[in-house]
Order: C-alpha cells, then structure tokens, then sequence
C-alpha cells in the first residue's frame, strides 16, 4: 500500500464523489485541499475500477457497489464515505483488510423515511390514490367506500432501529396502535407492543411496514407465506431494501384483493441514473404507490449526509479519526500540531504495539502522544513522533508482519 498517496500522485489529493452527493460534501473537501470530481450517476464495476486509481477518497450513495475486485484496483483508495445509512453495497471486510476505512450517515435521513412512510399510510389508508387517478381521469368519485382514518388502526413494524422507533412515536401521536418485532432486543417506545415473532406482527397488524438493515439474512424475508398471512385489507409498505420483498407474491395479493393497497420505495433492481427507464411487475397497480429510492431524499436530509460524511471522509485522511466508521476500530484523534502523525492498522495480536514502538526506540524518535483501539480481527494506532519521518522509517512498521497498513499523515 502506497504510504502517502497524496505523495504518489504529484502532491494532489483527489476525491470522487458519485451519485449526486450533495455539494456541501463537495465544498468541505475542497475547502480542505481535496481535488473533487462529482458524477449525478452511479458507475458500474468496470467503469468505477477505472477511475479510481488516484483517488483517495470516494463518495458513493446505495447503488454504486464497491467489491473486492474494485478494491483490488484501488491502491490509493485511503476511505469511502456511503451519503445513506446502508453499506451492504460496499465489502466491508475487502476494504478492511487493504485499510480502507468506511463511513455512512446513520441517522442524518432518519425524519425523511418516517414522514415518507406516515404520509404513505395516511394516503393508502384513505386511498387518495384512486381518487387522485379518477380525478385526472375526468371521474368524479365522492365516495367513502374503503376510505379509513389511521387513529385506531394498528401498525406493525418491522425492524425497530432508528427509523421504525421514530416512526412508532409519531405513528402513536396519531392515534394508531403501534406493534413491533425486532430479531434484537429493542426498548418499546411509548406504549408500543413487542412481538415476539414477525408471524405475531402480520396476525394483528392493519399496516405493516418493513425498516430492516441490509444484511444477507434479510433476504427474501417477506414473500408468499408473509402476504398471505396479513390481515384481509390491509396494507404494505417497503421502504428498507428491495431484495428483501417478492414482489411477485405482493403483486398477486394486490391484485387478488387481499391487500388493499402497498408503498414500495426500494427495488430488487434499480435504474444507475435519473432519467433511466424504470421496470417492474408493480406499475399500474390500483392503490400502489411507487417511488425512486427516495426515502432520505429531502433537501434537509441529504444535506445534513452531505456535511456529516463528508467531514468523517476528511478527518480520517487528515487526523486518522475513525469514529464511526463501520469496519475499523473506533478512534477519536483530533489535531495536533508540531509533529508527524503515523497511523498502523494492522492484525490484532499480542505484542504489535510493543513491535511498533520498538521500531521507533531503534530509530531514536520520541513519542510525543499515543492512541490505540481495537475492534475484533483488527487493532489501530495513532502515534505522535517528534521531528522527521522518512520513507525509511514507515518501511520498517510496513514490515511488521502484522502491518495491514500504514499511512504518514502529516
């Protein structure tokens, strides 16, 4: 791994930042020294393969993948920033082992889904939909056939991290009864109910609505034998991950009449760019409300993603910070001024950071500060040194045998 990648390219520190990240995230690392290229759409393996070679800091949002193979290519790669809450677009281990950290925003969007999901269930609720489509269509329908209040209806929620228990504490605030089932033990908001199993949540629930993670378990979770057992009339509403849903069986149960209406905001497969033709067995159903990905998509939030992964992306490679990042130790290293900071990531056995510090004795340098964290497989330190550090120097902690990486940040 190249110690300086700033070195390596002539001095330039390059970012890229992919499918219209806000331009906040663009004018901090700018502001902060970074040469900033921006594309509005994702870029597929090969292409991404291709134009990472140089660049040290890349932006990605969900539909951009990051494998190993794209990794394997990226030597200069130093963090990814993820402007969304998912990275199970990104190899989190492949990244890991060549000392890539990753961020994401895990919270910043988390009023966005929920207003969408409330806003949705009050018009699938009340059917607006259909009426909206009549009422284009030259149809006048005042009708309250099908037509239903939320207060007192139950919801049922699945998964309850950050956005399914916001969304049960307002849906509550409305008068709806909020149900819940999580594989985790989570604390009930409110008057909330836990269930101990996602069958318990369909027998009872008038609208469920699914906000699990991206992990691989979840994958095909809700299907034929999930629909069938939801209440006659009732509704659905999928805005977590598309691969988690069959949309085939939730087409049947809408169209068959059992389900009264869905809102489905995340696909198995997804257009790269806007503008792209959009395809899916759902379009054209009655009281189905389809959207593009957009549940964090509001000025507010992806405003606050901008900023917040952005400066993570820029107090890594500055200051070697990895406070929430998703696959390294977590290390809060602020600046400091005065002298060369080295970071080590590196295996996580006994006896590294005496290795680490031996080195240093050998070559007669002081240590002026130290940090250390360790996170599973893997261990990360922080050291402050006085004076020069030469090339020589960070060859010899490279050869550690439990070196994964070494970057001089100063």
């Amino acid at each position: 791994m190249p110690q300086d990648a700033a070195a390596v390219t002539g001095g330039r520190r390059r970012a890229l930042l992919l499918e219209n990240i806000h331009p906040d995230a663009r004018t901090l690392l700018s502001e902060a020294g970074w040469e900033v290229e921006t594309a509005t759409g994702a870029l597929g393996e090969a292409e991404l393969a291709q134009r990472l070679p140089g660049v040290q800091l890349l932006g990605i949002r969900s539909t951009t993948h990051v494998s190993e193979s794209v990794l394997e290519t990226a030597r200069d790669l130093e963090a990814i920033g993820a402007f969304c809450i998912g990275t199970n677009q990104i190899d989190l281990f492949a990244a890991a082992a060549r000392g890539v950290a990753v961020f994401n925003a895990p919270y910043s969007n988390t009023r966005s889904v929920v207003e969408l999901a409330l806003a949705e269930i009050i018009a699938l609720t009340r059917r607006l939909t259909v009426k909206d489509r009549l009422m284009h269509d030259g149809v006048w329908d005042k009708s309250a056939v099908g037509a239903h209040e939320v207060r007192g209806r139950r919801l049922g929620i699945v998964g309850y991290g950050n956005i399914g228990s916001q969304l049960s504490v307002v849906a509550e605030a409305l008068g709806m009864s909020v149900f819940f089932y999580d594989s985790a033990d989570k604390l009930a908001m409110g008057n909330a109910r836990r269930c101990g199993s996602l069958g318990e949540v369909l027998d009872v629930a008038d609208v469920v609505t699914l906000h699990v993670d991206g992990r691989a378990g979840n994958s095909g979770l809700f299907g034929e034998e999930e629909f069938a057992r939801m209440r006659p009339g009732s509704i659905f509403l999928n805005l977590s991950r598309g691969f988690v849903v069959d949309h085939d069986a939730l087409r049947r149960h809408i169209v068959s009449g059992h389900l009264a209406g869905a809102a489905v905001d995340v696909f198995p497969t997804e257009p790269k760019g806007r503008g792209e033709a959009f395809e899916s067995q759902l379009r054209g159903l009655p009281n189905v409300i389809l959207t593009p990905h957009v549940g964090g998509s509001t000025e507010e939030a992806q405003e606050d993603i901008g900023r917040f992964v952005a400066a993570k992306l820029r107090d890594y490679a500055l200051h070697g910070s990895t406070t929430l990042s998703v696959n390294m130790p977590s290390l809060a290293s602020e600046e400091r001024t005065g002298t060369v900071r080295l970071a080590h990531l590196h295996h996580n056995v006994p006896g590294v950071l005496a290795g680490i510090n031996r080195v240093l004795a050998d070559a007669a340098v002081n240590i002026e500060g130290q940090q250390l964290s360790t996170r599973g497989d893997l261990g990360y330190v922080v050291t402050d040194i006085a004076g020069h550090c030469d090339g020589e120097l960070v060859r010899r902690l490279e050869a550690l045998p439990e070196t994964v990486r070494v970057r001089r940040i100063s």
